[in-house]
C-alpha cells in the first residue's frame, strides 16, 4: 500500500482531531534534517507568534536566517541524534513536525505530532505505522523491493499547512 494512500485511510477511519491544545505556551519543533515543510511551518508559526526550533545535524548547517521566533538547534551527526534532542526538548502540548514514525511515537505521550503530508499522529494509528515501517526494513534486508513514497506535492504541501492550522486552533 502507498504510503499516503495509507495515510488518507488511517486519517479516514480516525475522523477526529485532537483535544484543544491545553495551554498557549507550546512550541512547534521541527525534525529538520529532510523536512520540506520548514518554510510553511515558520510561516503559519509567526501568523500565531508560536515559537520554532528547527532541529537538525551538521551535516546540515545553514547560515539562513529564519527570524528572531525561531531557533536552530545543531546536533552530532550520529545515527538519531536529532531524534534524541527531539524528545527531551518536548513539552506537554508541543508539535512535532516529522516523517519518522519512530520519533512520533516516542513524543505521543506528551506532544502532538504531525506528518509533513498534514497526517496526524495518533495511539490509535501509531502501531499500524510501526508495523508497516518494520515489515518494509524486514523486505528490504531479504533484498526485496519496497516502493518509497510517493513523491511530494503542491497538494500535499496545502494538506499540510490546513491540518497545521487546525492544530493549531482545535
Amino acid at each position: 500500500m502507498k504510503i499516503s494512500v495509507m495515510h488518507s485511510y488511517l486519517n479516514s477511519i480516525e475522523n477526529k482531531w485532537p483535544k484543544k491544545l491545553q495551554s498557549d505556551n507550546f512550541k512547534i519543533i521541527i525534525d529538520a534534517d529532510s523536512s520540506p515543510v520548514v518554510h510553511e511551518t515558520i510561516k503559519v508559526a509567526s501568523l500565531y507568534k508560536i515559537p520554532v526550533y528547527l532541529v537538525k545535524d551538521y551535516a546540515h548547517y545553514t547560515t539562513s536566517d529564519y527570524g528572531e521566533h525561531v531557533t536552530t538547534l545543531y546536533v552530532d551527526t550520529a545515527s538519531d541524534s536529532a531524534d534524541y534532542k527531539i524528545a527531551a526538548l518536548i513539552q506537554e502540548n508541543d508539535i512535532v513536525v516529522t516523517g519518522d514514525y519512530g520519533l512520533a511515537s516516542i513524543v505521543l505521550h506528551k506532544a502532538r505530532a504531525i506528518h509533513h503530508t498534514g497526517f496526524l499522529y495518533s495511539a490509535q494509528n501509531i502501531d499500524t505505522l510501526l508495523l508497516t515501517r518494520h515489515i518494509h526494513h524486514e523486505s528490504r534486508k531479504r533484498n526485496k523491493r519496497v516502493k518509497g513514497p510517493s513523491k511530494y506535492t503542491e497538494m500535499d504541501r496545502k494538506q499540510f499547512i490546513k491540518c497545521l492550522e487546525q492544530l493549531i486552533k482545535a
